[in-house]
């Protein structure tokens, strides 16, 4: 796929996480898709593979913020395989504490599909809202 067709792709997918849809960024994964949170602190990870997004991080987002999960892309630049996703939650926790934190995500496409993601949050809000 172009680096257009690659942007398109995120674009609906964020359109549709806006919405709280998160049917189209599911479907879009590769089964070998590998997703990092950045960084050097308690919060950073990697999750191997389709099963452990889905099951360890996108179960934890279900269960750690009142449905639906929405976010919603500020900016979206492509670059040939590379899609970067600048973007903003709107969520809430079970408890209705606010939880919106600030997104950039560095997503590897390839062949209609996501690869790998990159992803850089404020890490200190994460803290904030989920330890007691």
């Amino acid at each position: 796929m172009s680096a257009l067709d690659n942007k398109h792709l995120m674009e609906t997918i964020f359109a549709q996480l806006a919405l709280g849809n998160d049917q189209p960024f599911l479907e879009a994964m590769a089964d070998d898709m590998q997703w990092t949170w950045m960084g050097s602190n308690q919060w950073s990870k990697t999750f191997a593979g389709k099963q452990s997004v889905v099951n360890d991080l996108w179960g934890a987002v279900k269960t750690s913020l009142r449905p639906p999960y929405k976010v919603s892309a500020r900016r979206i630049i492509g670059d040939g395989d590379y899609v970067v996703v600048e973007a903003v939650g709107a969520n809430t926790t079970p408890e209705g504490k606010l939880y919106n934190n600030r997104y950039c995500w560095v997503c590897f496409l390839r062949e209609g599909k996501l690869r790998a993601i990159n992803e850089y949050m404020d890490t200190e809000l994460v803290t904030q809202t989920f330890q007691q």
